[in-house]
């Protein structure tokens, strides 16, 4: 057998359990979008269950939000420092810990406190999966893994829809999220097996605060963040929660339906996540796609706030190009990478992905408090009914949101796909 192929027959093993690390990471963004959305299948039983209205239940979801983006940086420091295999673990018991936590919960307070752990622990997903892609594969791949992981959260928000839905149908909101708990054991399991640190760095942690405070003076940094944050709007303020409800009123179908077509946005994104990795990876250009996306996101979330009354198989499309749009976001990591020291990696993507994942912080509230703005004290059964005209001004923030994003990548610096000095 020739040096080379006995090198390849050598590398195999390797590079398989490369590929079944970085999937087990890519499952628990996964199970981390199933419990981002939950709430969105859960509102009328949680207004009901606490005598709240839409701010009270915005604010609620919005918990998942503070803990996740809260932890962004941080867990991009302990990525840096530690590396993925421990902190997966533990933050996959986390989640499942959360989860018990707002199953048992007696008071609004005590969920809030299951949704903000849930939210901490979920913030080492995404930028687990990055950082297995980054250590064990080439640069050149890495907008194409990193879309693919993206793809399989989307799929979890669809799960987290009405799959979930006929769940809490069948049993009822508290055993449902007791169910949902025995997805982070098995994952915290799967981590234990499949995830492998390549290298874990050995520097003080004063270089890498040195890191962090390099990557936060760069001003791309804060570009791909705030036009990341455009993307991530219709997305978490729209699918994630208020586009239910909104859909069953406009559209005249059952919270189950109205799931199933707000999970278009989801299945837009995850179907463009890849091919927009793949198309960003093969032309060797970050700024192009990341442009148009937003600029189709903008289009996309204008018609499903201002056009109401359109057919259900149009709301369909707008969603499903909604979130094709939002998928462009995904260049943005590779972007924001290669525009900061290879060291700072970690630190650079805790940075740019607790900015888009705040959109769920700022805007589920922020719609919440202007749908309660506008109620004009009309009641069903215990819950607040809010009118189609509420719903299409507090959706024109999101559109707006999507505009500013626009500008900021338009600033945005093209690397071609090199990582700068």
């Amino acid at each position: 057998m020739s040096i080379e192929k006995e090198t390849a027959s050598a590398a195999r093993p390797v590079l398989r359990l490369a590929m079944y690390g970085w999937a087990t990471g890519a499952m628990f963004f996964f199970y981390a979008w199933i419990l981002r959305v939950a709430p969105s299948v859960m509102i009328d039983e949680l207004m009901r269950d606490f005598a709240v209205g839409a701010a009270a239940v915005g604010n609620l979801s919005a918990f998942y939000f503070y803990g996740y983006a809260g932890m962004q940086i941080p867990v991009g420091l302990l990525m840096d420092r530690f590396g993925p295999r421990r902190l997966m673990t533990l933050a996959a018991l986390g989640c499942a810990a959360g989860c018990v936590l707002f199953a048992l919960a007696p008071t609004l307070w005590a969920l809030s406190l299951g949704r903000f752990l849930i939210g901490a622990t979920a913030a080492f997903s995404l930028v687990g999966a990055m950082t297995v892609a980054g250590q064990w594969f080439p640069p050149s791949r890495f907008a194409l893994l990193s879309g693919l992981a993206m793809m399989l959260g989307m799929a979890g928000g669809v799960f987290g829809q009405a799959p979930l839905r006929l769940l809490v149908d069948q049993l009822d909101w508290r055993q449902a999220s007791l169910a949902m708990a025995g997805g982070g054991v098995l994952l915290a399991l799967a981590v234990v097996v499949t995830v492998r640190d390549r290298f874990r760095p050995s520097g003080s942690l004063r270089q890498v605060m040195a890191g962090l405070g390099q990557v936060g003076r760069n001003r791309q940094t804060w570009l791909i963040a705030i036009a990341g944050l455009g993307t991530t709007g219709p997305l978490l303020g729209f699918a994630g929660l208020w586009g239910v409800p909104f859909l069953a009123l406009t559209q005249g179908i059952d919270r189950t339906a109205a799931a199933g077509v707000t999970s278009m946005v989801f299945i837009g994104w995850g179907v463009g996540a890849p091919v927009v990795g793949w198309l960003s990876d093969r032309f060797r250009r970050r700024k192009p796609p990341f442009v148009a996306g937003l600029m189709l996101t903008a289009l996309a979330m204008a018609g499903l706030a201002w056009a109401p009354g359109l057919p259900l198989w149009a709301v369909s499309a707008l969603c499903f190009l909604c979130g094709f749009g939002g998928s462009g976001q995904i260049v943005g990591f590779a972007a924001v990478r290669e525009l900061n020291p290879p060291a700072a990696g970690g630190a650079a993507l805790g940075i740019v992905n607790g900015v888009v994942t705040g959109a769920g912080a700022l805007y589920q509230p922020l719609l919440g408090w202007l749908l309660d703005l506008a109620w004009t004290g009309e009641m069903a059964g215990g819950v607040r009914v809010y009118t189609v005209a509420a719903y299409s001004t507090a959706f024109s923030v999101l559109v707006a949101g999507a505009v500013v994003g626009i500008a900021c990548t338009l600033l945005m610096r093209e690397t071609r796909c090199r990582q700068s000095d």
